[in-house]
């Protein structure tokens, strides 16, 4: 394993607080590899290799309320099929494209979303628009997967804000959030583990912390009204924006 043991009294719990982030929101995986590169002194390949996999644990909790939900389950099908082809894409073309550009474009995207949801929380009614057809799911899918492959963010940070800034339900939103971690998961870490990128004891340990924090993090969610659920999603997104903000300044 990559880190050391002084490393890892530091870095466990922060996953295991992202793989809460995750059950409760969806988003707490953008932590994943800023923690295991800035605090765990892990390089920044093999962090993304070890977070697209650690993802696919946590991701199991979406099956859940997928199953509970056939109409939600199909609505997320096409999405997840566009991100598992993305996901291979954006994992083979990880070594040739930089990702501080795109990185500074979920920035923005971000913070413009959490700013515009907290916006949308504040008022009396906030409206959804009409659900999004199969392919316009599958081409968002697609974007998703590349994006998140490219960054190791797992999907729910570049997904959520796109099916806010769409004006989709959030309870569509969250669960195709955590869902999405899978196909992403299942391709990019197939494609890092071909070309070396993975080490599979880091990813496990991970996986496992973030799904046992996932399914905390899930119960404590339920315990919410879709108004404070919303308030508490943007003013994460709006968090994570600074967050990445501050490490594309540094």
């Amino acid at each position: 394993m990559l880190m050391t043991m002084t490393s890892a009294w530091i870095v466990l719990p922060a996953v295991l607080l992202a793989g809460g982030l995750i059950g409760a929101s969806g988003i707490g995986g953008v932590l994943l590899v800023p923690v295991l590169t800035q605090l765990g002194a892990v390089p920044l390949p093999q962090a993304i290799a070890a977070a697209s996999l650690g993802f696919a644990l946590p991701a199991l909790v979406a099956l859940g309320p997928l199953h509970r939900e056939p109409t939600l389950a199909a609505r997320c099908v096409p999405l997840l099929a566009g991100a598992l082809a993305g996901a291979a894409a954006g994992a083979l073309l990880l070594r040739w494209l930089p990702a501080g550009l795109l990185m500074s474009g979920v920035t923005a995207l971000v913070l413009f979303a959490g700013w515009r949801g907290l916006m949308a929380a504040s008022n009396p009614a906030p409206a959804s628009a009409a659900p999004l057809g199969t392919t316009a799911l599958l081409a968002l899918g697609a974007l998703v997967g590349l994006g998140s492959a490219l960054t190791g963010t797992g999907g729910p940070v570049l997904v959520i804000p796109l099916l806010m800034l769409l004006r989709q339900p959030l309870a569509f939103a969250v669960v195709a959030a955590q869902a999405i971690q899978l196909p992403v998961a299942l391709a990019s870490s197939t494609v890092h583990a071909i070309e070396g990128r993975l080490d599979l004891s880091l990813a496990l340990l991970c996986g496992v912390l973030m799904l046992a924090g996932s399914i905390a993090g899930q119960r404590a969610a339920a315990l919410l009204d879709v108004r404070q659920m919303q308030r508490m999603v943007s003013l994460l997104l709006l968090a994570v924006g600074a967050w990445f903000a501050w490490l594309l300044l540094a």
